[in-house]
């Protein structure tokens, strides 16, 4: 199983950013996928999962308003779209999948992007 994130970068606050994931070696279409961060000195966090339908999702109450999960099953990939993004926001994103629909031990984990706000 591969997970290859990318879209991370730097922007200034207020900004906005697109992250994918594309997937490979697994049933995408039957996972639930997350998203999840990393800040320097903090424990990783979740940001967002979306149901394999796309037709339930989950965010975290820091990111809720301001972050949106979406996939699209044909082409293996699953998005998060960053608006009104603020310095607190920066982190490794890492996105990962999960064969249930928990916030919790998901099962397969990609590597991470870099995403950095500056004031």
């Amino acid at each position: 199983v591969q997970l290859q994130a990318s879209g991370g970068g730097l922007v200034q606050a207020g900004g906005s950013l697109r992250l994918s994931c594309t997937a490979s070696g697994l049933t995408f279409s039957t996972i639930t996928m997350g998203w999840f961060r990393q800040a320097p000195g903090k424990e990783r966090e979740f940001v967002a999962q979306i149901v394999w339908s796309g037709g339930l999702t989950d965010y975290a109450d820091s990111v809720k308003g301001r972050f949106t999960i979406s996939r699209d099953n044909a082409k293996n990939t699953v998005y998060l779209q960053m608006n009104s993004l603020k310095p607190e926001d920066t982190a490794t994103y890492y996105c990962a999948g999960n064969r249930i629909y928990s916030r919790r031990d998901y099962d397969y984990w990609g590597q991470g992007t870099q995403v950095t706000v500056s004031s």
